[in-house]
């Protein structure tokens, strides 16, 4: 019902941390983001052509690996979602620190294609307890009322993850070969991912309150809320969306230092252009309140991601100059950086912040699937119409279709069905 305050947001209010508890916990989890998208994603961006040139091992079977990853993640995230939305990140997160040992290790050891994917697996399931989507369900739970400006904070440190690991993994290459460069960083996560999550997120969560019967009903109540709100139009087409959205910037991304090589520029320079596009995701979350505060929740998410669709065909038909190749690869970096948060907001800003974990767990399991099959479609795309360029301008499509869907993804303003549906303070700019 459109303005009730409902049991979970009481509970949400109470759990709210003060402004030097909510700084500790954002420092954390900034400090754990770049360390865990650097080590698991990042470092495979920068890494994928030597792994490729010392195993003797395709292209295409390589990014399936990576891929795999990718589903995997998606899969285990809705559980994720769930189990914090009930006894809060703490565990979770530590818990797939520790997967990410045997994964990381897997992977770096694999003798052959199979055991390269049984890696890949184990690091799936790491991802999705490490990366964004429990990060943001902290943050939405413990930031109260601050949870924007905390999310923004967030995402902004995490977007140097790039800058700093593309560049250095390709470094340790260069040392080391690829799968002592992959222990090396293994290293990092170990040391500082596992002691921040479960030293750094023992805070106050509802689920650690005793179970009383008016709180198990009112549970069961989110519970019904949260599935008609995932059964709603506007949720199913910002799903569809972020698929396609995910598809094709996930695509862009582990595709862009083999489509730049290409291009002409050595395998270092890339890499250094790939880490320079996470400078421009910073940029982009350092203007994200001015840009939030000036649109809607549906005009954001329209703008930011016709962004995409425009550098991403930019990039497939700009003349091969290393200079102009790199600032596009910036901006579309921008329009990433931007895209972060206007999906991490995407459920508080329509529906609330009941039901976070379960929201947002459905809303990005399709698009980790995408942005799973992504590496694969871009690297099977390029081997089909003979160039990175050609594969390029099919994924800015697919972008400019999920601007086409995004339109329609916005709640009637008091419609009763779902959480806190549409009301005024959550469809407005901030």
């Amino acid at each position: 019902m459109v303005g009730a305050t409902t049991d979970g947001e009481h509970h949400e209010q109470s759990d709210a941390l003060d402004r030097a508890g909510l700084r500790h916990v954002v420092a954390v989890l900034s400090i754990v983001q770049i360390v865990s998208w650097g080590v698991l994603y990042y470092t495979f961006a920068a890494l994928q052509s030597s792994i490729t040139a010392d195993t003797g091992w395709s292209s295409v079977a390589v990014t399936g690996a990576f891929s795999l990853s990718q589903v995997v993640a998606g899969g285990v995230g809705i559980w994720v979602g769930r189990h914090i939305d009930d006894v809060g990140p703490r565990a979770v997160m530590t818990a797939a620190s520790l997967v990410a040992i045997p994964g990381v290790t897997t992977m770096a050891l694999a003798p052959n294609l199979a055991v390269f994917y049984i890696g890949w697996v184990l690091t799936g399931v790491a991802m999705a307890g490490t990366l964004y989507p429990p990060a943001f369900a902290a943050l939405t739970h413990w930031g109260g009322a601050r949870r924007v400006r905390a999310l923004t904070t967030l995402t902004l440190v995490a977007g140097l993850s790039s800058t700093v690991f593309a560049p250095l993994a390709s470094a340790l290459d260069d040392w080391l070969g690829w799968r002592q460069a992959y222990f090396v960083l293994l290293a990092s996560l170990i040391l500082i991912t596992i002691p921040l999550h479960w030293w750094g997120l023992n805070r106050p969560w509802r689920g650690a309150h005793p179970t009383t019967h008016d709180r198990t009903v009112a549970a069961v109540d989110r519970k019904q809320d949260a599935a008609a709100t995932a059964r709603s139009s506007p949720f199913r087409l910002l799903t569809l969306a972020n698929a396609l959205a995910a598809l094709a910037v996930f695509g862009v991304i582990i595709n862009l230092v083999p489509m730049l090589v290409e291009q002409g520029m050595s395998r270092n320079l890339a890499a250094l252009a790939l880490g320079l596009g996470g400078l421009g995701q910073v940029i982009g979350r350092l203007g994200y309140a001015r840009f939030a505060a000036g649109t809607t929740v549906t005009s954001r998410g329209v703008i930011v991601l016709a962004a995409v669709a425009i550098t991403t065909a930019s990039l497939a038909l700009a003349p091969d100059s290393a200079e102009l190749l790199i600032v596009l690869g910036m901006l579309l970096g921008l329009a990433r950086g931007l895209y972060t948060l206007v999906q991490a907001t995407a459920i508080t800003d329509r529906w609330g912040p009941t039901s976070y974990g379960t929201l947002n767990g459905i809303l990005t399991a399709p698009a980790l699937a995408s942005s799973a099959v992504a590496p694969f479609a871009g690297a099977a795309l390029a081997e089909l119409l003979g160039s990175y360029a050609a594969a390029f301008l099919v994924l800015a499509g697919l972008a400019g279709v999920a601007t086409l869907l995004m339109l329609g993804a916005t709640p009637r303003i008091g419609t009763t069905s779902g959480l806190n549906a549409a009301s005024p303070t959550t469809t407005t700019g901030r």
